[in-house]
Order: structure tokens, then C-alpha cells, then sequence
């Protein structure tokens, strides 16, 4: 058994979600652990060489995180021949730009999302990537979340007879910035920058409606920018334009209706940061981050509506969790993982950058819906 190498140019791993879950806890994390391990019993180690616009950022990075290669200057690190991927977990704004480079220079790539901040560029993406038979993935962590996965595996089971309906609840208070600091960068409010719910999160609402429940048919989308003006880390206050709560509904296919809630301004009164419910003729299901409820058609109570007493009923009781009968790794890793295998091994991938363009298009059609306050078709992407 051999250990191959796999250079990996990593770009925008300074900021919160670059750094934690794909630096440390996945990249990182595999290395630790001594690679991926191959169905021919080989392992791959992954070499990153981290790259950023502040060199004194990013060499403490490494020093801290014993990473050996780092730089600002990208150009070079794309002309490394024995670097063959190139991972973007920066600006929404630079990705298209920054992907298609990559590519230019020969690199196979892996992607946060949005891919892109408009449609045609995620398209575009995607048929230069076929064309040029470069390998492709984008990020698609929450299917990877021990909610979800205990949610589609009782969907596949049957459990929920013909499914009705699904209802989704997203987001916390994030904080204004002037008399407590911030959860999230700045850029995540302003419009210029790339920000915005819709943009943020609809992306994710398609791969987790398409892969565990059914595909999206139609939306309506309605958002709402709440508090428009914040204060970033500095304290220094900034206009905030751009959308933070976004509610829409989505038809998917089978008549099943789904309504997911996203807010940065709401106070969390729920099992989670996000549940999905789903309700079905034989049973429904409440998923969180981690922890997956039950109520089956045998197991339903009967309530009685009487506004004139205070209700007696515990209905949070008649609930019955899905065990968990496996050791569930972080999402992003296992995912890592999968690219990887995918990348060295031909493995089977499904979460290329045409499915990253499906989350653009539903994006776009979420803030076109907003705009004319109209339901809209979500028409079949073809490459």
C-alpha cells in the first residue's frame, strides 16, 4: 500500500468558515488522521499551501496550524504543476472569476456556494468545466448533518406514507454591532459585497429540498432587509442593504409544499439553529443539526381546541427520537473526503457545479419573485 500526494491550493481559509470547517476541521483534520484511505487500501495526503491577500494573516496561520507552504501571490501558486486543486472559500464576488482561472491553468475545483452571483456565470462555469474534463464539486454540507441524514433515511424507508408538506426554520439574532459584538462578518449585509439571505441561503434550500425530499418545481419568495444599518467588528457603523430574513415557499414535485423561514433577526425558541418537519398521511419527523423526532399515524394524540382552559398537553412528549446507530463525522470533511475520492479514485460525485448552479438559479429566481411578488417556474438546466 502506497501514499499518494495531493496538492491543494487553498484560497480564502482566513475568514470563519474557510478556516474552521475547511482548514482545521477537515483538511487538517484528514491529515491528522493519515489521509484518505482508497478501495485498493492507498491513501492520499493532502498538501495544502494556503493562499491570502495578507501575508502576515495567513504565514501565523500556517505557523500556528504547522502548514509548510503559504503565499499572496496566487498566479504562482497556480502555476505549480504538482498542485491539482484548487479550493475557494472566499468572497461570493471573486468566485466565478477566481474558478475559472483556476481551471484556466489546468487545476480540477472545489467550491463553497454561491458558485457565483448570477446564473449565467454558474452555467458558464459549469459547461467550461465539461468541456475541459475537469473535475468539479461545490459544497452540499448540510446533506452531511446527522439530522438530515437520519431524515432521508426515513423518507426512503416509507416511514412518512405520501409526504404533504415540509416547514423549515432558520437563523438566530445576530447581533447589531453596538452594544454587542457581531456573530458575522460585515459582508454578509451589504448589498455591494455579495450579501444577503436569498443569495445565502436558497442556495442551500435547493440541494437539501432536491436530495431529501423532491425536486423544486416552483417558488415565491418574499425578503426583507429588517435593520438597516449595523456596526462591523471595529464598531465602525455601515449602511446594511441587503436582505436579512428571507420566507419562501417552494412546490415541489409530487404537490408537496415546502415553507422554509431564514432570519438573521429572530430570537431562537425551537429544538435547533434550523429544523425541517415533515409531515406525511403515516407520520411526520423533526430534524435538527443532529437529533431527528418521530411521530407515526398510531403514535398521533388527540388534541381538543378549548381556548377557555390553558392547555394540559405536553406535545413536545409524544415525540420519539431516531437513534444514533452510526458515529457521524463533520459534514464537511466526510464530504472532503468524497471529493477526494472522487478526484483520485473516479468515485461516484454528485455535487458538481451544475448542481451549484441550480442553487444560483433558485437564488435568482428568489429575488426576482421578491421583486415582482409573483410565483415563478424553476425551469430544467442544461449543459
Amino acid at each position: 500500500m502506497s501514499e499518494k500526494r495531493l496538492g491543494i491550493i487553498m484560497h480564502g481559509v482566513t475568514g470563519r468558515m474557510g478556516q474552521n470547517q475547511h482548514l482545521i476541521r477537515s483538511i487538517l483534520a484528514i491529515r491528522d488522521q493519515g489521509g484518505v484511505l482508497l478501495s485498493n487500501g492507498d491513501r492520499v495526503m493532502p498538501d495544502p499551501i494556503i493562499v491570502g491577500r495578507n501575508l502576515e494573516k495567513i504565514s501565523n496561520l500556517a505557523r500556528n496550524y504547522n502548514i509548510d507552504r503559504f503565499t499572496d501571490d496566487l498566479d504562482a501558486a497556480l502555476s505549480n504543476p504538482e498542485d491539482i486543486l484548487f479550493f475557494d472559500a472566499g468572497s461570493t464576488q471573486m468566485r466565478s472569476s477566481l474558478l475559472k482561472k483556476a481551471m484556466d491553468a489546468g487545476k480540477h475545483v472545489y467550491s463553497e456556494k454561491p458558485i457565483s452571483e448570477n446564473l449565467k456565470d454558474a452555467i458558464d462555469l459549469a459547461r467550461y468545466a465539461k468541456k475541459q474534463n475537469i473535475k468539479n464539486g461545490v459544497v452540499h454540507d448540510k446533506l452531511s448533518l446527522p439530522g438530515l441524514i437520519k431524515l432521508k433515511m426515513l423518507k426512503d424507508s416509507g416511514f412518512f406514507g405520501k409526504i404533504l408538506s415540509v416547514k423549515g426554520e432558520f437563523g438566530y439574532w445576530v447581533f447589531e454591532g453596538d452594544i454587542q459584538p457581531p456573530q458575522r462578518p460585515s459582508w454578509n449585509y451589504r448589498k455591494a459585497d455579495g450579501g444577503g439571505m436569498i443569495l445565502d441561503m436558497l442556495c442551500h434550500w435547493r440541494y437539501v429540498l432536491d436530495y431529501t425530499i423532491a425536486p423544486i418545481k416552483s417558488v415565491s419568495c418574499l425578503g426583507v432587509n429588517h435593520i438597516p444599518k449595523r456596526f462591523d467588528k471595529s464598531g465602525k457603523p455601515y449602511i446594511a442593504d441587503a436582505d436579512d430574513a428571507a420566507f419562501a415557499t417552494f412546490e415541489l414535485e409530487g404537490g408537496i409544499i415546502a415553507q422554509i423561514n431564514s432570519s438573521w433577526c429572530t430570537r431562537v425558541r425551537r429544538d435547533d439553529l434550523v429544523t425541517f418537519q415533515v409531515d406525511g398521511t403515516h407520520g411526520s419527523a423533526v430534524a435538527g443539526l443532529h437529533t431527528c423526532k418521530t411521530q407515526s399515524r398510531v403514535n398521533t394524540p388527540k388534541p381538543v381546541w378549548n381556548p377557555d382552559e390553558p392547555q394540559k398537553m405536553n406535545f413536545f412528549e409524544d415525540w420519539v427520537d431516531v437513534p444514533d446507530n452510526e458515529v457521524f463525522e463533520n459534514g464537511f470533511k466526510l464530504q472532503w473526503e468524497e471529493f477526494i475520492r472522487h478526484l483520485i479514485d473516479d468515485e461516484p460525485w454528485h455535487y458538481d457545479l451544475l448542481s451549484g448552479a441550480k442553487g444560483v438559479q433558485l437564488a435568482e429566481l428568489g429575488l426576482k419573485s421578491w421583486s415582482e411578488r409573483r410565483w415563478l417556474d424553476v425551469p430544467e438546466i442544461k449543459i
